[in-house]
């Protein structure tokens, strides 16, 4: 989620939203693994009933970790995978549901961002890759050890795309791995897995926000489910907010600045690739037993109670003296969308908010003054009242002039101050810079006390290297370290006279005085406002609709916005995942795709040949670093783009077809479950209309099951590993007929419609998880099975 900081400020905000996972560890008895048992009360003091993962915030870094060594080859990769899920369960211990999801083909709003993305991977890539063999030449001149260099392919995280036989792989090795676990652990047999894969359209989180819309619109619905989320997506508060579930937790991993990382060049720890001496490794043990090992911290969780989130909200953004009763549901949803004028994954966030400078606050102050006059809300069920929006960012652009001189201000204050302490510290410096250790060590004259003994002569010498080198060669400081670190440049100088005019110049090369240019961007920022909103709130509104820009208007350009949207294009479908692959591939990751689609990526005579620069420019757009800024890539034409392919569809393999088509959710349960006679009884009588699915039977969760045409049934047994010669395998798809209410549900619904008042549970209940096995007619008792079937419905509303 494109929100830098955004977590960060809200912690510090809101300091008691966190709180640390607690975790439970294997024991090992004489030799033997004894795993956790996570049939026993959750140890953090609260039941879950569902856990939800957003999946690829765990597959990007099991396979190319930043913090250790990568993995040798998909299989270590796989397992990585497997045990960060078994840590998360362990952790969390749901009791109903687990639902795992994969990002599918996404809108074409967030596959700009996608694109970017993949084009910096790989140049970043052939970056790393030049400067390795340039320090490698370097080190080995000066004469410096280096070990042989690895022939293995580079790991290119673009595999991780929908389409790729590295997802289809990936889906595979899930539903094995959750065959093992039903099978074999405990804490797993009561829960009915759910598999999203890569096949299904739509983004992770919003996959899962989707199931949680439809199935708590359902009247069987329990209002008590607590719910937890993991993920470490900032927009996933915002997400967990949208819902109004009253019970809903996010966890992610503790963020811990400056990990010490491995040098890409030598694999040892303490120094970066440009640091490296070529110093030969240390043996690791009496006979190198522990050559391959990395000390690395575990990382820990914490949890993000959103409950806590919403009280702190409350406080905040309740409003006295209102001309109307004051609802607090209706203010979050307010809340969650002024959030995306300082950041979000598909549009730019505006020049004058950003969240360091207290952008968020700045706006919920002019947010309560508008309700005050107008008598309503921004927002309502996922639609947006531009009339107020605009009054909003007309208060924000009167500021806007002295937003940007303070900017600059605290910018030059802050250099000011970072100055004057390397001087201070460099002024109360003592003593020469290094000394080493040990008996090489200075020591007073006279001393009884013996110099204590070198234990590593070649790590002590390896130190007095360094430094040595250092001296001698005047590395260049750290960037926080050097007084003469270039600024980049800068030619905009928002805290300038005339700084709209130089924008609008400079970053979309046209006059500001181009009035009908500048309201066509807005109308566009406008459009993607409302899109986003109702991405939130209802699902996709449109598949095609993107924001044209690499740039945001100004506050101020917001004016006579009332009318500039009415509705988006009805009926859109997303792309198939080869199709989307090339509309978010660089040439270089061409190898993932059909030869005669990659020749479309590097072929002078490709009619899309521009799509894919080799190089491209990156704006810094006034930050420090490239990865703060805009890669100025072309804009994809889908009607050119599904032109070319159309050439090229014919030339697709029987496996490449089945790549390129659209799957379902998958649902694994085990054959106690009662849900399991129902399915079976189905495939008996060959019934081949969709049925309903009884709620009693899955947790209240609702829907419609068509049979697959080739199941597994318990006479086929298909598993040829012994310990599976019980598992079975159901092929069905599950169509939920129940839509989104166009009515976004709030807690207080629930009571309105003559239900029974939800119960708050915070803390841990041990009469709670039997009642949820009680409600739902859940049976105990042992896992032989699971089923496939499938969710539809991701890509329309």
């Amino acid at each position: 989620m494109g929100v830098p900081a955004f977590f960060r400020w809200l912690s510090r905000k809101y300091p008691s939203i966190i709180v640390h996972c607690v975790e439970e560890k294997g024991k090992e008895c004489n030799g033997v693994r004894i795993p956790v048992d996570t049939t026993k009360p959750n140890p953090n003091e609260v039941e879950f009933d569902n856990l939800y993962l957003d999946m690829n915030g765990i597959i990007h870094p099991c396979t190319h970790p930043e913090d250790k060594p990568a993995p040798k080859n998909e299989d270590e990769m796989m397992v990585a995978i497997f045990e960060y899920i078994d840590r998360l369960f362990n952790i969390v211990r749901p009791r109903r549901v687990l639902y795992m999801a994969i990002d599918g083909v996404a809108p074409r709003a967030k596959m700009n961002q996608q694109r970017s993305r993949r084009f910096r991977a790989s140049k970043e890539g052939v970056e790393l890759t030049e400067e390795k063999q340039r320090m490698r030449e370097e080190i080995i001149q000066r004469g410096g050890y280096l070990p042989p260099e690895e022939i293995k392919e580079r790991f290119d995280s673009n595999c991780i795309t929908p389409g790729t036989e590295f997802m289809d792989n990936l889906a595979q090795c899930l539903r094995y791995y959750v065959a093992d676990r039903l099978s074999n652990d405990p804490g797993w047999k009561n829960v009915v897995v759910f598999l999203s894969d890569a096949s299904v359209p739509g983004e992770g989180e919003h996959k899962i926000m989707d199931f949680i819309r439809r199935q708590r619109a359902q009247p069987n619905h329990d209002p008590n489910t607590h719910h937890c989320l993991c993920g470490a997506d900032a927009d996933l508060i915002m997400l967990g907010l949208a819902t109004h579930e009253p019970n809903f937790t996010i966890i992610r991993e503790e963020f811990k600045p400056n990990k010490p990382r491995p040098c890409a060049l030598c694999g040892q720890m303490g120094h970066e690739i440009k640091d490296c001496q070529g110093v030969a490794r240390e043996k690791k043990g009496q006979h190198d037993e522990f050559a391959d090992t990395v000390p690395v911290s575990e990382q820990e969780f914490i949890f993000i109670r959103l409950c806590v989130l919403r009280e702190y909200l409350a406080r905040e953004l309740t409003m006295a003296s209102l001309p109307f009763p004051f609802d607090f549901e209706r203010s979050v949803d307010d809340w969650v969308f002024m959030c995306f004028f300082v950041g979000n994954d598909f549009l730019p966030h505006l020049p004058s908010l950003e969240i360091r400078e207290g952008a968020i606050d700045r706006l919920v102050n002019i947010y309560k003054d508008v309700v005050h006059k107008t008598g309503g809300y921004l927002t309502q069920n996922g639609f947006v009242n531009l009339e107020r929006v605009e009054m909003i960012m007309q208060a924000v652009g009167v500021a806007e002039d002295n937003i940007f001189k303070k900017r600059k201000e605290d910018d030059e204050n802050f250099k000011r101050r970072n100055k004057e302490k390397r001087r201070r510290m460099k002024a109360e410096q003592q003593g020469p810079a290094y000394l080493t250790t040990g008996q090489f060590a200075p020591h007073a004259l006279g001393r009884r006390d013996r110099p204590e003994a070198v234990h590593n002569a070649r790590h002590q010498a390896y130190d007095m290297r360094m430094h040595d080198s250092t001296e001698s060669r005047g590395v260049k400081r750290k960037a926080e370290d050097s007084d003469s670190e270039p600024e980049p440049e800068d030619n905009v100088r928002l805290w300038e006279e005339g700084w709209k005019q130089r924008y609008y110049k400079t970053k979309f090369d046209v006059d500001a005085t181009d009035d009908d240019f500048r309201r066509k961007v807005v109308q566009s920022y406008v459009e993607g406002l409302c899109w986003v909103l109702r991405y939130y709130y209802q699902g996709c509104a449109s598949w095609k609709w993107y924001f044209p820009f690499h740039y945001a208007p100004f506050a101020s350009d917001f004016k006579d916005i009332k009318g500039m949207f009415t509705e988006f294009e009805k009926e859109t479908k997303p792309f198939k995942p080869l199709e989307q692959l090339m509309g978010v591939f660089p040439a270089a990751s061409g190898n993932f795709l059909p030869s005669t689609w990659r020749n479309l990526m590097s072929s002078p005579d490709s009619s899309i040949i521009d799509f894919y620069p080799d190089d491209f420019a990156i704006d810094l757009n006034g930050k420090k670093y490239a990865w703060q800024g805009v890669a100025l890539l072309p804009f994809v034409d889908e009607r050119r783009l599904r032109a070319a392919l159309a050439e090229v569809y014919p030339d697709l393999t029987a496996e490449e077809v089945k790549r390129n088509s659209l799957g379902s959710d998958v649902l694994f349960l085990s054959r106690s479950h009662l849900l399991f006679d129902f399915i079976h009884e189905l495939y008996r009588t060959e019934s081949h209309e969709s049925t309903d699915i009884p709620a009693e039977l899955c947790h209240g969760i609702q829907g419609a099951i068509n049979l697959d045409d080739d199941p597994i049934l318990p006479d086929k047994v298909k598993f040829k590993d012994p310990q599976y010669a019980d598992g079975f395998v159901f092929k069905a798809v599950l169509l939920p007929d129940a839509k989104i209410p166009n009515k976004v549900l709030k807690p207080g619904d629930w009571e309105k419609g003559n239900r029974e008042p939800w119960r708050p549970q915070l803390g841990f209940n041990p009469n709670r998880q039997q009642a949820h096995l009680d409600q739902s007619g859940f049976r105990a008792l042992g896992l032989k099975v699971f089923a496939h079937f499938s969710l539809a419905g991701h890509y329309s509303v």
